[in-house]
């Protein structure tokens, strides 16, 4: 009987990590228009919509709360005090909802650092995370890491970089993803996906791919492609108080 109620809390298990790689890799490859630019961010992030500079591409804030859109659609129905004081009752109420339900827990996983000590994504709840995934044989993940390593320099304090070495133990190991860090110098702390799990559970086909996530440990904004220094600030924005 131990045995099946075990195989059973596997089953589930298996299909909750499936089901949250499914919506976090469909949410970025579906709204991120062009390789190398952020999704459109999730509505309900606690972050301030930054300035977007006028050489990054153009980031929209998901669509307006349903609240919103339902006192502008009965406003030739209802006089202006009674608009307010439906947005004052359960408008408010309705819309935060919704937005609550918009936001996309970010996966759990546990990878490990430079020493081989066990980290978890869980570790770092209450601080804005910068998730990317690479691999020293891939030249786009190579081509961004100087910025993020001058980013990481300036931010490093209030922002957590995880840099994600998907090893598989041939095209890509810890020695090789280590040594490619240690030639150039880089300064943002490196953690190594031994096991796949942290790539699994991300439903990573495709690298590099970077992933903000704010403070509370829900996934903001992201992209697949390499990004500049501008894009990277810009998602850093979204999960940063502005």
């Amino acid at each position: 009987m131990n045995g099946k109620i075990k195989a059973v809390i596997w089953i589930l298990g298996l299909a909750v990590l499936i089901a949250a790689a499914y919506f976090v890799y469909g949410f970025l490859s579906d709204k991120a228009d062009t390789t190398g630019n952020l999704a459109v961010p999730t509505v309900g992030s606690s972050a301030a919509t930054p300035v977007t500079p006028s050489d990054t591409p153009s980031v929209t804030p998901s669509a307006t709360p349903a609240s919103a859109a339902s006192s502008t659609e009965n406003s030739a129905e209802t006089s202006p005090a009674e608009t307010q004081d439906e947005a004052d009752s359960g408008g408010q109420t309705e819309g935060a909802e919704k937005t609550e339900d918009a936001r996309i827990p970010a996966p759990d996983f546990t990878v490990i650092d430079t020493n081989g000590d066990e980290v978890m994504l869980s570790d770092f709840t209450g601080t804005p995370v910068v998730l990317n995934f690479w691999a020293s044989w891939c030249p786009p993940c190579k081509s961004e890491m100087p910025e993020f390593d001058k980013v990481y320099e300036e931010l490093g304090a209030d922002v957590a970089f995880l840099m994600i070495d998907l090893v598989d133990g041939q095209r890509e190991t810890v020695e090789s993803g280590a040594r490619h860090i240690e030639e150039q110098g880089y300064s943002f702390p490196v953690f190594f996906d031994v096991t796949g799990e942290a790539g699994y559970v991300y439903g990573i086909s495709s690298i590099p791919t970077t992933v903000f996530i704010d403070k509370d440990g829900y996934v903001v904004t992201g992209a697949i492609g390499a990004l500049n220094e501008q894009t990277l600030r810009l998602g850093i924005g979204y999960i940063t108080p502005g």
